[in-house]
């Protein structure tokens, strides 16, 4: 008798992908928590910055007298130095780094052009003028030429809004405009640089490069209300802004306006640059250079918002620090170190393939 046949193997069944949904589900948690790690780290930053400002040179013991005196404990010694000299700048320094941060991730996703920031539109140039016109050739001081700043960068971007509408705005018509207003407004500088006093040139020269200084709590509250006023502005614009990423036509499909859209978070942009320029001069490059490092630590780039707002703060206060503590022995404007990095990273974006293909 033959043995019975072996029965045949059963075959493994097939694997089967995971359900969409659960792919998407697991992609999105993945993302939020890349977004919620780059934003402690971030954060840490600025605490550890902020810190490093207000105990470099030996002061933590006057730090910790200044918070004790503040619940009533301390001796009250270190009031001066901490709670009129450091601690104000440091307060300041994060408002204005916040401000140039959203100011300049808005402007970049609306007119979808990595060029597109106020400092390289002529924004806070305007302000620029604006201010050395009220310094050198009116005499005003204060407050006044704040507001004379915040006129300037708001009548800029008003020009430049008006000459690019061509039943609506582009990108490109845009950037084109505002950079012809940049050329147009360093010249009108130039021209009252050459016209006015040694010591009014002086005044003006730190205000124009920006400056951090040696502000009041009078002046860091009224910047403070500001953002904080335009805050929710921001977040009712981001919602406009996300759809018109996808494109005018599609944007339009779902309902949005394009065009008061695109107007309010230029407006809202605007202001926030404005605002930081009132009360720090025209800080150099924190608007241009914030979003796009936002965006590179980012998991899904897009937006970017609170990032780019926290990078704003990292890199004032990291140039705040360094030019009051590590250049030498004589103290120089923020602006002239935000400067220095931001030039190389300009160059770099110009020379990048990538760079040039967004712009045209």
């Amino acid at each position: 008798m033959t043995a019975p046949a072996a029965p045949a193997a059963t075959p493994d069944p097939p694997v089967l992908p995971a359900p969409a949904g659960t792919v998407l589900a697991g992609v999105r948690r993945a993302r939020r928590r890349r977004t919620l790690i780059v934003t402690a780290i971030l954060a840490a930053l600025v605490l550890t910055l902020a810190w490093a400002s207000l105990t470099w040179g030996g002061h933590t013991g006057a730090v910790l007298d200044y918070l004790a005196t503040a619940f009533g404990a301390g001796s009250g010694d270190s009031s001066f130095l901490i709670g009129r000299l450091r601690l104000p700048r440091v307060v300041l320094a994060v408002l204005v780094g916040v401000a140039f941060g959203l100011a300049g991730a808005l402007f970049q996703s609306v007119l979808g052009n990595p060029l597109a920031s106020p400092d390289i539109l002529g924004v806070s140039g305007g302000a620029s003028l604006a201010a050395a016109f009220a310094i050198m050739a009116l005499g005003l001081t204060g407050a006044t030429v704040g507001l004379f700043a915040f006129g300037g960068a708001a009548t800029v971007a008003a020009a430049i809004y008006l000459l690019a509408w061509r039943g609506g705005v582009t990108g490109f018509r845009f950037v084109l405009i505002g950079v012809g207003f940049a050329f147009a407004i360093n010249s009108g500088i130039g021209y009252l640089l050459t016209r006015a006093e040694v010591a009014d040139v002086r005044t003006a020269l730190v205000w124009m490069v920006g400056s951090i200084g040696t502000p009041r709590w009078t002046d860091i509250a009224v910047l403070a209300v500001l953002v904080g006023a335009l805050l929710p502005l921001v977040g009712l614009a981001a919602r406009g802004l996300q759809a018109l990423q996808l494109g005018d036509e599609m944007a339009g499909g779902l309902g949005v306006r394009v065009e008061p859209a695109r107007l309010l978070v230029l407006v809202v942009g605007v202001g926030l640059a404005a605002s930081a320029t009132a009360f720090a001069g025209p800080v150099a490059f924190v608007a241009f250079v914030s979003a796009p490092i936002a965006r590179r630590l980012l998991p899904s780039g897009g937006l970017a918002l609170g990032a780019a707002a926290l990078v704003g703060a990292v890199v004032v206060l990291g140039g705040e620090f360094a030019a009051t503590h590590l250049i030498g022995s004589l103290e120089a404007p923020v602006g002239i170190v935000t400067g220095a990095v931001g030039a190389p990273y300009l160059l770099w974006l110009l020379a990048t393939d990538d760079a040039g293909e967004r712009s045209a």
